[in-house]
């Protein structure tokens, strides 16, 4: 198992985008979304994950990870039975310094939305700031897959 140790942000516009150098297409559901933990099931372009997820600590940033690569055709299986609606988005991957910012485009039911992830290797590392990116929401849970699966952006009201 390892440690996840991440933060989150709204996305003002689209110049990210200039900065791509990969990107995915991601299909995930949830077996469970229990407080003290998730289980996913997702499809990554050509591949497919099982990933089991802790409760995360007190500001959101850091949790225990636990994942393994399965065949396309379990997924595909699994997703049948997972929870409410499924979550499709493109995952866009922009380097910052030694770092990578991991930019997810939702689509369905949280069209619109566009959030930033940056993986640390501490809770206290520093990074750059792109002027792209918006409001920090790191630990807040109605940003997280799980929950944007069963509320979700399209209900809110902003």
């Amino acid at each position: 198992m390892s440690l996840e140790i991440e933060r989150k942000f709204l996305v003002n516009n689209n110049e990210f985008k200039k900065l791509v150098y990969q990107s995915n297409t991601l299909k995930q559901g949830y077996l469970n979304t229990d407080k003290k933990r998730t289980v996913r099931v997702r499809i990554q372009d050509d591949n497919a994950y099982l990933t089991v997820k802790g409760k995360s600590n007190k500001s959101g940033t850091t949790r225990f990870e636990w994942e393994k690569e399965i065949t396309i055709s379990d997924a595909e299986n699994l997703l049948l039975l997972c929870e409410e609606s499924i979550i499709e988005k493109t995952r866009y991957f922009i380097k910052n310094d030694h770092l990578t910012f991991e930019v997810d485009e939702f689509y369905g039911d949280n069209e619109g939305l566009i959030i930033a992830e940056i993986e640390l290797n501490s809770e206290n590392e520093s990074f750059h700031k792109p002027a792209w990116l918006g409001k920090e929401v790191t630990g807040d849970s109605k940003y997280y897959n799980s929950n944007l699966s069963k509320n979700p952006f399209k209900n809110w009201v902003l």
